[in-house]
């Protein structure tokens, strides 16, 4: 059987006990027994201190021990923090300690503050409590709450960050004269709850906080506040349906009363503005819209210029890079609503790594794919001369290496793709459009998201999303090599032709001007034949991708949850350009050699920097809002 959790009364009196009434300072003792008069018959006359007898050897007066409590340098001072009636209780317990029985504690205290205590039970012996007004318990472990213990005489309760999943455990028999609720930071899920927020259980209800749930029905919901007469403060951010492009003003239009949303004010415009909106609340799509933006890449590692001029049997290197994000998926909506023209690369989440073989294409094959004695040398990135020298050398070599191409050897490679190109469990990953090398290379990436399930939704807004910086390389080779004539055999070939000219001049001189000219084309027509040879081959055979991560970093996302529409970073992965890197990149595209010695002395290498824009749309007004369901019904 599960062992009963820590009751509320019990947390109330292990507070008492650390507090020390009855020790040193406080209580009764050497130091202070000549102060109070023995008991009698008249019990009123212990609560009497007696005058102090000066010079009284042993003992403290009222206002040393007084310092000794409320001295912060003191050993027996309170800790920061502490609550007033703290502090009351320890001077009580100076001046008049008898004072400190069980029925003053419990007409005492108007309110009680256990939080984070471990507590997971509401006794009955908190009713013994008769003038208790303000009850808080937050931040404990409380499941389910029997409103029969709670006392009759509570306005305010708190129960913030426990694990409440439904509010009809507090409906059995509420306090009736509550006015403020604070459930926030709980489990409460699902339609039903609303039926727990209505006049016929909190009548006298002023303030209510249900935020950073996981409430969905925003509809059903303000039907059953609308019946709080009283109600004037709300909380509901943090919650799914907190994420619809008309919440705001489909709130205040609903609960005219309400004088702050979020706690934000409700201005008079506003309610002016969305006027009217509520009527319609029926016909509005339940569904959250997001629009990410992915601007200008920087600070790009040009490793072209590491790679040495290809032969006429290649291999032809080819570098793009993308930026990769993932975003939730949503499991009611439609993959075909995604806006056309805009290249949205889709990989399904799979359980394991290991299934990852039968459902990445081809052409997404990172670098473990390519075995260790396979891997072209300058995927890497060089940190020193040294190192860009020892590939130099490796690449003038010819040194080649088999590469994977068959379908089998290729789906036995896959299960080593990496971990940072595959998106989360319950999310798809998103890439940009492939782009060249550019100092500064403009994504112009924009893409909406629609999505219908808000309860796996604010989970990944909660965990926010993996921005991954790729750089593609593909290897091409000639599908026929190209024959390159030697120069000894171009020679061989010309002096048998003149030595075939001689001897048909000797056989007649009336030939020699017609053997002129006819040696003059096949002259030309070997020099033409020679240069096409040295042009690149028309057709290539491309092997599979190779995949490199040159950035990685999480987006926080949660801002969105808290009520913030847009979210705006500039991902900060570090500097992984070179000094010889760029210096290569520099006489390459420039032919100014005096450049060199200021470039060296005021070299400050670009951090790899990605810019990344999520903005969750919200409707300003009742007309945006109707336009948008216009719009959405047109779609």
């Amino acid at each position: 059987m599960e062992a009963p959790g820590r009751t509320v009364s019990a947390a109330v009196q292990e507070h008492l006990r650390q507090l020390c009434l009855h020790e040193f300072p406080c209580g009764t003792g050497s130091w202070n027994k000549s102060r109070f008069l023995p008991q009698t018959w008249r019990s009123w006359r212990e609560l009497i201190p007696r005058e102090e007898v000066a010079g009284s050897p042993g003992e403290e007066t009222v206002e040393d021990l007084l310092g000794l409590v409320c001295s912060p340098h003191s050993p027996w001072a309170l800790l920061e923090g502490c609550s007033a009636e703290d502090r009351f209780l320890r001077q009580l317990a100076i001046q008049n300690p008898r004072m400190l029985k069980d029925t003053f504690f419990y007409s005492y205290f108007r309110s009680l503050q256990v939080v984070d205590k471990q507590v997971s039970l509401v006794d009955k012996d908190l009713l013994k409590f008769l003038k208790l007004e303000e009850l808080v318990l937050s931040a404990n472990q409380i499941k389910e709450i029997d409103a029969v213990n709670l006392p009759p005489t509570l306005k305010v309760l708190e129960l913030y960050g426990n694990s409440i999943t439904s509010m009809e455990c507090l409906c059995v028999r509420p306090p009736p004269g509550l006015q403020h609720l604070g459930l926030g930071h709980n489990k409460l899920l699902g339609p039903t709850q609303s039926l727990y927020v209505t006049a016929r259980h909190w009548p006298s209800l002023v303030s209510l906080d249900l935020g950073f749930n996981a409430l969905t029905d925003l509809q059903s919901m303000m039907g059953s506040l609308r019946s709080l007469q009283h109600l004037r403060l709300l909380v509901l951010q943090g919650n799914p349906l907190a994420l619809l492009p008309y919440y705001r003003g489909f709130t205040i239009d609903s609960l005219a009363r309400l004088c702050a949303l979020d706690d934000v004010t409700v201005s008079p415009s506003e309610k002016h503005q969305f006027l009217g909106l509520s009527r319609s609340g029926d016909f509005l799509a339940q569904e959250a819209q997001f629009v990410v933006t992915i601007g200008r890449v920087t600070g790009v590692l040009d490793t072209s210029v590491l790679d040495p001029e290809p032969g006429p049997q290649g291999p032809f290197i080819t570098y793009s890079y993308y930026v990769t994000y993932d975003f939730v998926e949503d499991e009611e909506g439609e993959r075909s609503e995604y806006v056309e023209g805009v290249l949205a690369e889709i990989v399904k989440p799979s359980p394991s790594v290991e299934q990852l073989g039968d459902q990445i294409p081809e052409e997404v094959i990172p670098k473990e794919v390519i075995p260790e004695e396979a891997k072209d040398p300058v995927e890497s990135v060089p940190t020193t001369t040294s190192q860009s020298a020892e590939l130099e050398e490796s690449e003038a070599s010819g040194r080649s290496t088999p590469l994977p191409t068959s379908t089998e050897e290729l789906a036995k490679l896959r299960p080593l793709i990496d971990s940072q190109l595959c998106p989360s469990p319950g999310t798809v990953l998103f890439s940009t459009a492939r782009k060249p090398w550019a100092d500064v290379i403009q994504c112009h990436y924009e893409m909406q998201h629609r999505l219908r399930d808000l309860v796996p939704l604010k989970a990944f807004l909660l965990a926010g999303t993996t921005v991954t910086v790729v750089e593609e390389k593909i290897l091409s080779w000639p599908v026929v090599p190209p024959v390159v004539d030697s120069p000894l055999s171009t020679k061989k070939g010309k002096g048998e032709k003149d030595k075939k000219q001689k001897e048909k001049g000797k056989k007649g001189k009336d030939g020699n001007d017609k053997a002129a000219v006819k040696g003059e084309k096949e002259k030309a027509k070997d020099w033409k034949g020679a240069k096409k040879k040295k042009e690149l081959p028309k057709e290539l055979r491309r092997d599979p991708a190779i995949l490199q991560v040159l950035g990685s970093g999480r987006v926080l996302l949660e801002p969105l949850l808290m009520g913030e529409p847009l979210v705006s970073t500039v991902c900060n992965f570090g500097v992984i350009r070179t000094m010889e890197s760029d210096r290569l990149a520099f006489f390459r595209d420039s032919k100014n050699k005096k450049a060199k010695k200021v470039y060296e002395s005021d070299y400050q290498p670009e951090p790899l920097t990605v810019e990344v824009q999520v903005q969750l749309n919200q409707c300003r007004s009742a007309g945006e809002a109707l336009r948008v369901l216009a719009a959405q019904r047109a779609h």
